[in-house]
């Protein structure tokens, strides 16, 4: 993989890129168009391969010539350096190395240097990661496409599928914008909807948008790539305009105070990072008490509590923790995690309390 490369690996880029350019023209008679794509995470990854497996097609009109993702990270309990998934999928699909950019930031001099000699005439983002500045933007004729998972202008910004998820919303989607310097504010070229269920979590709603962002994309790429995308592109109602900050690990704390409906939105929203985490009392036979950790894994709502102790208590009923939460509703907590442990059943740590009480903490 490459951070900055030299100018004879520059040259040999541009040569290998002329050199596919003229393969494509001389099997089709058209010359296969550059597309340069930016993304980082295994959700991006999923986009990639759909790019990848498209291009391969004989009647493809374009070709992946270049991938851009963030450097490599420390990782495990090892902390070895490990490339981002994005990177990996390229490297297992046998995508050039040298073709590979980590650049720390997209304005760097020398790898704007060796995009500009990749000649992309157009690029693609899904959740790279890294503020792209005007002199990149400038450099594809076709432009900067990103897939962001929701219905824009809703939910502008870094997690827009967890703050949809952490709302309740009941309907969500998938855009393809144009990027600008503003973010997430480009004209829309597509989107789809996609209704959302009460019990789906974060991970797996963003590997679906992002699935069914790849086929839209795939879908619109002819439009794009002779340019009557931009035609038909939609400017964005600004008076619609919702944000979608970045999640905080700060945040993760559960409060019982609040109805057990938004704990368990944010349950679903948090999931996978940076999780949901409550404290509870645990109470011994000599009626000594201290404070449990936990972390929430799985859960539902509901509106009221049939089965009540003394208000703070917390029961088992089913297959389910029942914690007495704000305007007399119940979160029901089906799996969960103590420190350094597996996750598991609500069952198996009731069983495993041996005929200690739990309480909520004050």
């Amino acid at each position: 993989m490459a951070r900055c490369s030299p100018p004879l690996l520059r040259r040999l880029f541009c040569r290998a890129a002329k050199s596919a350019s003229a393969a494509g023209a001389g099997a089709g008679g058209t010359s296969k168009k550059n597309i340069v794509f930016l993304g980082s995470p295994q959700v991006a990854a999923s986009v990639l391969e759909t790019l990848l497996v498209a291009s391969e097609s004989p009647d493809s009109s374009f070709q992946v010539s270049a991938v851009v993702t963030q450097p490599p990270a420390a990782k495990n309990r090892g902390r070895k350096l490990m490339p981002s998934a994005v990177a990996q999928l390229a490297l297992d699909r046998g995508f050039p190395g040298d073709l590979i950019f980590t650049p720390e930031r997209a304005g760097e001099e020398a790898f704007l240097s060796d995009l500009k000699e990749v000649r992309p005439e157009l690029c693609i983002t899904a959740a790279y990661g890294n503020i792209l500045p005007q002199r990149f933007l400038d450099i594809p004729p076709y432009g900067t496409v990103n897939i962001h998972p929701s219905l824009l202008p809703l939910y502008r910004g870094a997690a827009p599928v967890q703050r949809a998820l952490q709302d309740g919303v009941e309907e969500t989607g998938v855009s393809l914008a144009y990027t600008v310097r503003a973010l997430d504010a480009g004209p829309v070229i597509a989107s789809e909807k996609f209704a959302v269920d009460e019990y789906i979590k974060a991970p797996e709603l963003l590997a679906i948008l992002f699935n069914l962002g790849s086929k839209l994309l795939l879908h619109e790429l002819p439009s794009i790539l002779d340019g009557t995308a931009k035609e038909k592109a939609k400017p964005q109602d600004d008076s619609k305009i919702t944000h979608a900050p970045k999640l905080n690990s700060d945040e993760s704390w559960l409060s019982f105070n609040q109805e057990a409906k938004l704990l368990h939105n944010k349950v679903r929203a948090f999931a996978g990072w940076p999780g949901t985490r409550a404290k509870l009392q645990l109470v011994n036979q000599n009626g000594e008490s201290d404070v449990l950790e936990i972390k929430v894994i799985s859960t539902k709502a509901c509106a009221s509590c049939d089965k009540t102790g003394d208000g703070n208590e917390v029961l088992f009923s089913g297959n389910s923790l029942l914690i007495p939460c704000g305007g007399s509703s119940c979160l029901e907590v089906v799996e969960l995690q103590l420190p350094g442990k597996k996750v598991t059943t609500a069952r198996d740590f009731w069983n495993g309390l041996r005929g200690q009480r739990l309480l909520k903490s004050p």
